[in-house]
Formats: structure tokens, C-alpha cells, sequence
């Protein structure tokens, strides 16, 4: 039986992925591209990407079922990695203006994605990140930069910490543009980065490496 695990990017029209496939291929996954439920719910992994408005990426996103999708793969305990807006898609709602009706998030995360209060937007190019201990993503690369684009960020983390009703804290990594931001987070089989891995050199193959890793477990 083959080790290799199989991860499916999924395809609901998000812009350009193929950077995001090749780099998965890189690191030992077996990857599909495709908005298939069945091959969507059966792989190792799911990768959620997410490039421009977030309430256009959220509509494409519900086009291909993708909140249900995401829904029944985490009740299954089964792993997703979101990717910039795709990261962003996985809380509440976002401040972002859009030409069309506002979209909600998926409210796996509570908080809003809001506008960067920085002089200059959007924050585009490498940034440090400040990783919490024990994290799996960032372990090996704490210390690297990583590759940001995006004007709008989820600026405070107010899930309740390990000891209320959570079993184990999610660990949140987070970034500064004109003031700190959440960077990434792992919350049990949900993971989610605001930068592009896939675009971020050797540190971010790395981490997309420590996640296909814990794929086979």
C-alpha cells in the first residue's frame, strides 16, 4: 500500500493554483486539482487557496459546496489548510468592500478580516512571523520570512484559549503591518496561513512539507 498522501487543491476558480500544486508535488503529496466532492472528502488533505476579493472567493467557494465540504471533513477530523483569502474565508465575515451582495465567512473562526492600518497597502513582500511554542507548521523554520500579498487581515484572536470549553488551545502565529495581525493558525485538523507558502522559497516549502507530513499519521 502506498505511503504517499493524497491531497486534492481545491478548484472553485480562485485565480492562478498551479504554483500551489507544484510546490504540494514537491514535498511528497500526491495532488489533484479539482472541485470533485467525492475526491474532496476522501484525500489525505485538503488545500483551500484564495486569491482578490474575499466575497467573490467565498461566492466560488459555496458554487462548488466547499463550505459543506469543509464542514464534513472537520467533523471528520480530517485536515484543511487554507491559503491567504482562503485563510481569511475561514472566519466570520470581512469588512472588505465588494461590487456584489457581502458575503459571509465560514465561522469556523470568530472575528472579522479588516482593512490593515498600515501607511502603505497592500503589504506585499517578506515578513518575520512570531510562532508560538509547539507549533507543527513552523517547526524548523521559526525564524524564516515568508511571502505576504493582502491589504486585509484578521487583526485580534478571540477564541477562547485552552481551559474553557477548548481541549487544546489553538496555536496562533502572528505577523506585524501597521500593527500586528494573525500570520497563521493551527486549530486541530484546521490550518490556515495568511501568506503563500507556495511562494515563499525553501521556508515555505518547509512548512507545506510539516503539514503533508501529518497527513499520514
Amino acid at each position: 500500500m502506498s505511503t504517499t498522501p493524497t491531497v486534492v487543491v481545491l478548484d472553485y476558480g480562485s485565480g492562478n493554483v498551479r504554483s500551489a500544486v507544484r510546490a504540494l508535488e514537491r514535498v511528497g503529496a500526491d495532488v489533484v486539482l479539482t472541485a470533485g466532492e467525492r475526491q474532496a472528502l476522501a484525500a489525505d488533505g485538503l488545500f483551500v487557496p484564495g486569491v482578490g476579493n474575499f466575497h467573490a472567493c467565498l461566492r466560488g467557494l459555496r458554487a462548488v459546496d466547499g463550505p459543506r465540504i469543509i464542514d464534513v471533513r472537520l467533523a471528520g477530523s480530517r485536515p484543511v489548510l487554507g491559503i491567504c483569502v482562503g485563510m481569511q474565508a475561514m472566519f466570520e465575515g470581512s469588512a472588505e468592500p465588494t461590487a456584489g451582495a457581502r458575503v459571509p465567512g465560514l465561522d469556523q473562526w470568530p472575528g472579522t478580516v479588516e482593512h490593515l492600518p498600515a501607511d502603505v497597502v497592500p503589504h506585499m513582500g517578506w515578513s518575520t512571523v512570531q510562532a508560538p511554542p509547539g507549533t507543527t507548521l513552523f517547526a524548523g523554520v521559526e525564524d524564516e520570512r515568508f511571502y505576504f500579498v493582502h491589504s486585509y487581515g484578521v487583526r485580534e484572536w478571540t477564541l477562547e484559549p485552552e481551559g474553557s470549553f477548548a481541549a487544546v488551545a489553538p496555536k496562533v502565529t502572528w505577523a506585524d503591518h501597521g500593527g500586528p495581525f494573525v500570520a497563521a493558525v493551527e486549530n486541530g485538523p484546521l490550518s490556515a496561513t495568511q501568506f503563500h507558502p507556495e511562494k515563499s522559497g525553501d521556508a515555505g516549502l518547509h512548512l507545506l512539507e510539516n503539514w503533508v507530513r501529518t497527513l499520514t499519521r
